[in-house]
């Protein structure tokens, strides 16, 4: 009776045992979760409500930073600006990674070399790509006066212009970022089911009506979905403008990430620099849920 009763003990206890072990295998990942995101996040919201002097908390604000934010000038321009950046960047990005999708979703001789080599900016590091057009950019010996030049004009103003300077880094973002479209919806078009676009040529459709009935309805989810992953990780643009521009001239490419960076490093203003940032990370959030409304809404449909 003594060793049954034992027995039972012991299948209890492998029970429990069995029971507890994936949350202690998993114990290790989620520590380290907790100490990379949860953690800073934490610390930067606690940030966001203290006035700092040379990197110590002097006083509790409250949430007079955020208050004072939305009377800010130069943080509603730079909000702005990168609202102008990311619709423009993104739009272009879209369009045309859809068509190089459409294009490369033809079988012909030279097709995986041709889209290994559209998706070759996107892997180069971004500060690479800022230094490279930086030289292309440059007025006195850049590669674009160079050219102006050999067919007799003068000096290309680009980054001393605040409207081309501005033009210059949308053209960077989307010659790096268009890729990353590219390979979102062509893998959204090869997944598309083959018997209705057969039934249509068996029909007679040209090729302007099989994408305006068939591609675009089918492919609409995918493509706002590439256009919210995109747009959020825009909203973060920074490598590239600390290199290209550094926010000027005057403030013709400041972006939200860029006044926040001289806000906390090169003001001081650490408290007021985390508010900042706490804000623009919720803004981003509500988009992205609207977007997630937005997808449900052309499910449904």
């Amino acid at each position: 009776m003594q060793g049954a009763t034992q027995a039972r003990r012991y299948r209890l206890q492998g029970a429990g045992l069995d029971l507890a072990l994936p949350y202690l295998m998993l114990a290790p990942g989620l520590m380290i979760v907790l100490g990379v995101l949860v953690y800073p996040l934490w610390d930067g919201l606690r940030a966001s409500t203290r006035v700092y002097r040379y990197g110590s908390p002097v006083a509790d604000a409250g949430f007079q930073n955020y208050l004072h934010l939305w009377s800010d000038a130069q943080f509603l321009n730079a909000l702005w600006v990168t609202v102008k950046f990311v619709a423009l960047s993104v739009s272009f990005e879209a369009v045309l990674g859809f068509a190089l999708a459409l294009f490369c979703l033809h079988e012909f001789r030279g097709i995986r070399l041709l889209r290994t080599v559209l998706i070759i900016p996107m892997v180069i590091t971004p500060v690479v790509v800022a230094i490279v057009f930086r030289l292309i950019y440059a007025s006195d010996a850049g590669m674009l006066t160079a050219l102006s030049n050999a067919m007799g004009g003068g000096e290309v103003q680009i980054l001393g212009n605040p409207l081309n300077a501005f033009i210059g880094l949308v053209v960077l973002d989307v010659w790096e970022w268009t890729p990353l479209m590219f390979l979102i919806l062509l893998a959204g078009l090869q997944s598309l089911p083959h018997e209705p676009f057969e039934a249509a040529r068996v029909d007679g459709a040209g090729a302007w009506r099989v994408f305006a009935d068939l591609t675009f309805p089918m492919m609409r989810p995918v493509l706002a979905v590439a256009i919210v992953l995109r747009a959020i990780d825009a909203f973060g643009t920074f490598d590239q403008v600390f290199v290209l521009t550094r926010g000027g001239p005057g403030e013709a490419t400041r972006l939200i990430s860029i006044y926040g960076y001289d806000t906390a490093f090169k003001f001081q203003q650490t408290g007021y620099a985390a508010a900042l940032f706490v804000t623009i990370g919720l803004v981003v959030l509500a988009l992205a849920f609207s977007a997630i409304r937005l997808l449900r809404r052309i499910d449904a449909s």
